[in-house]
């Protein structure tokens, strides 16, 4: 069973989005009117690019539970694209954030805490130094205007297939031909010729990572642990070993992006393997889900952003915004390190998400479909080829998007929730094994409507929970 006839992808969405429509009239409503004031009708454009006939809209997130205008209750397994790893509202989260509400917000002033939530990064993350930003798109934007600063270089090397937010000279993309960069045609207002300062090579490839590098001239090499915007594209054992090695040979820097890996383990894949990186970046869930982004780094790349610093002119350094580091932030951050940050939220993640692959592989496995699940501590990929993928080239070329979308649907429809895009799925300490049970039953249903005939005509109401 290697590939499903389109007619039959065909019919089953028809009555994906007949059953959507049917059960959502408020969702659908509110889609409708909100085209009056918000760009595609939605307060952030993205907001639209999930595979239904609207956007879904949320009345209220709590723990690993979203239920939507209509009242239907899903089991979330999006948790805001990691944003809510550590579900929604969390007790002491909501508590740090009403109580400093009452004593202030933003002042451009470190507020009394700051040391203290200082130590909790360092503890955490195990790095020494740290900075604050808003998002992590702010903090790759720092960590690049610190490296080129520090280097006196200019070039930037990325893995083809990154993602690192809005970062402008990261929006660019590998003609696998030549090994060119190539500016991204998706990208909007482009002015600005960043692929003539970033250079793109396959991951998992050392010999192109090499050649990359003996030029001298690259800052920094900006990189997630593992690829996760191409479904998820884990290391090969020994990469990163033998890549860390090339950057010290060759001076160039390393920054661990960790936005989307911090689910691997408590203080993030890069410390659970050993990483060492020379800076770090930790975005989305680093403060439970407020907008809040870090960077640390080692003290010796300190000594050198000081020196860089008092050596510069008097003026604005394009590095910070006057928000970043508000007293706020401060009180979520210090709450998500002290309460949600924890071995005991992560023992149960990795243990749940160990029992949620395993159902999902002895399923696929029975059904015979030549798909497999690849998963990075609480986070996991359900992706429709049949060997966990090296690179991005490699999901490029087995992707099935029509069939991704159908699963979202298919799965939003019976009240459990996907990460738009492609098939992603993660585990909060929220999360129970109701929900896990709940995901997998209705993946037997999936797998039975992908063997059975279809009728376009039929249509049922969404599933409701109580």
């Amino acid at each position: 069973m290697n590939d499903l006839a389109p007619d039959t992808l065909r019919a089953i969405q028809h009555t994906e989005r007949e059953r959507f429509i049917n059960s959502h009239p408020q969702s659908m409503a509110l889609a409708h009117a909100a085209q009056q004031h918000y760009l595609f009708g939605v307060p952030l454009h993205w907001m639209r690019d999930w595979p239904s006939p609207a956007t879904l809209f949320v009345a209220q997130a709590q723990g690993a539970t979203l239920t939507c205008a209509d009242g239907v209750r899903y089991a979330d397994f999006c948790l805001g694209d990691t944003g809510a790893m550590f579900g929604h509202s969390p007790v002491p989260l909501a508590r740090a954030i009403s109580e400093q509400a009452a004593r202030g917000l933003t002042c451009m002033l470190p507020a009394t805490n700051a040391a203290a939530v200082g130590a909790l990064l360092a503890n955490t993350f195990g790095l020494p130094m740290w900075q604050m930003a808003l998002s992590a798109s702010d903090a790759n934007r720092f960590v690049l205007r610190w490296a080129r600063a520090i280097t006196g270089r200019t070039q930037l090397l990325v893995f083809d297939g990154c993602y690192h937010g809005a970062v402008d000279d990261t929006l660019v993309d590998l003609d696998m031909a030549s090994g060119n960069t190539l500016p991204r045609p998706s990208v909007l207002g482009q002015v600005h010729n960043h692929a003539a300062f970033t250079r793109v090579v396959p991951f998992n490839d050392l010999p192109a990572l090499e050649t990359a590098l003996k030029h001298g001239d690259v800052a920094c090499l900006l990189a997630e642990p593992a690829l996760t915007n191409f479904g998820l594209v884990p290391p090969a054992p020994g990469f990163w070993e033998q890549a860390r090695a090339l950057c010290r040979e060759h001076g160039t820097l390393f920054v661990c992006d960790e936005t989307h890996t911090i689910s691997t383990a408590l203080g993030g894949y890069a410390r659970a393997h050993r990483l060492e990186p020379d800076f770090m970046v930790v975005g989305k869930a680093v403060a439970g889900g407020l907008p809040c982004a870090v960077y640390g780094f080692t003290q010796t790349v300190a000594e050198r952003m000081a020196q860089t610093k008092n050596a510069a002119p008097e003026g604005h350094s394009g590095i910070g915004t006057t928000l970043a580091g508000n007293a706020l932030t401060l009180a979520a951050l210090q709450a998500s390190l002290e309460h949600l940050h924890t071995a005991a939220n992560y023992d149960h993640m990795l243990d749940l998400a160990a029992v949620l692959e395993h159902g999902l592989r002895e399923r696929i496995a029975t059904a015979g479909w030549p798909w497999t699940v690849t998963r990075l501590g609480a986070r996991m990929e359900l992706q429709f080829m049949a060997h966990t993928p090296r690179n991005a080239q490699d999901v490029r070329d087995h992707a099935q998007g029509e069939l991704e979308a159908l699963t979202h649907l298919f799965m939003l429809n019976r009240g459990v929730l996907l990460t738009p895009f492609h098939s992603m799925l993660l585990v909060s300490p929220a999360t129970t094994h109701d929900d896990v049970a709940r995901l997998l039953a209705v993946f037997d249903e999936l797998l039975a409507a992908l063997r059975a005939p279809q009728h376009p005509q039929g249509s049922a109401p969404a599933s409701r929970s109580v």
